[in-house]
């Protein structure tokens, strides 16, 4: 009989190209990846996958094993939720995915007050840049700035909270100097490869076509408070930061909304209602935090 554990090990690897990426996503090392392909592939008697300089390719047979590996998972995660909807207790797991500066900069306190009043819901924050899908039971409940509610999906339930708005900020210190006359080259502050944005040039104070790149959002914070330059950020980190202000001339920009998403059955749960409605009143409070017309939290 195959192990359903070994067909997850296969599907994350057919998704994701390579062993290094399955095992991050599954939270396991290299060699117990490598195992359970091993261990699926003495049960089919079949290779599954082809190992090539660029990665793990699909063999004939394991494009077949694939199909069918979707259908087990689809059963699986079906069973999973109509039974996790029926849970009415509040305690157990409760997996809660969204954006890093949301939880660091804003609902972490929320987070603790959530806790407190329920001490027996043990809480799981997945704080990351990946988008965790929630029919997969990777998450019960995310959090997500979402644009334009013509992409939410189908399959899932949403419940929208406030707008949410950014804006361009610089160090005080350096804005302060600019007033007095002094105009150093200052520079516009990126994450990863993205170029100079559209939002450059709106204010008063202008940049160099020289960027300086940063690889996380702590990272880019950091860099404005040392005076490199300036940046967009949501208005809820740059307002509250008495170590930033907004360029002179640059005004709060649209951004999406903040959104609760929960899925199908999962949203049933007595532990997922009431992580929700707390939170969605929470969400409510900072409504002119998020879109700029607050510098301060109550």
């Amino acid at each position: 009989m195959i192990d359903w554990d070994d067909v997850r090990y296969f599907l994350a690897v057919a998704r994701r190209g390579s062993v290094r990426a399955a095992a991050e996503h599954l939270g396991v090392n290299h060699a117990t990846v490598l195992r359970r392909i091993a261990q699926l592939e003495e049960r089919l008697r079949v290779q599954v996958f082809e190992k090539l300089p660029t990665g793990y390719r699909l063999t004939e047979a394991g494009e077949e094993i694939l199909e069918f590996a979707g259908q087990m998972e689809a059963s699986s995660n079906q069973l999973e939720t109509r039974i996790f909807g029926r849970d009415q207790s509040a305690r157990g797991l409760l997996r809660v995915t969204l954006p890093p500066f949301l939880a660091t900069h804003l609902l972490m306190p929320d987070f603790a007050d959530f806790v407190r009043l329920h001490p027996d819901i043990e809480m799981e924050i997945l704080s990351t840049g990946e988008v965790a899908n929630l029919t997969n039971r990777e998450a019960d409940v995310a959090i997500r700035v979402i644009v334009d509610r013509k992409t939410l999906p189908f399959n899932l339930h949403g419940l929208k909270g406030p707008d949410f708005s950014a804006s361009v900020y610089i160090s005080r210190d350096r804005l302060g100097s600019w007033h007095e006359g002094a105009h150093d080259p200052l520079r516009w502050i990126v994450i990863n490869n993205h170029g100079i944005s559209d939002w450059a040039p709106q204010g008063k104070i202008q940049v160099t076509e020289v960027p300086f790149r940063t690889l996380d959002a702590e990272a880019q914070i950091a860099a404005v408070r040392q005076g490199i330059g300036m940046t967009r950020l949501p208005c809820f980190v740059g307002d509250s930061d008495p170590l930033l202000a907004r360029v002179p001339g640059a005004e709060p920009q649209p951004h999406g909304a903040l959104w609760l998403l929960t899925q199908g059955e999962t949203r049933k749960t007595k532990r997922v209602r009431l992580f929700t409605e707390f939170m969605s009143h929470r969400l409510a409070a900072y409504a002119p935090l998020l879109v700029g017309r607050s510098i301060s939290r109550n």
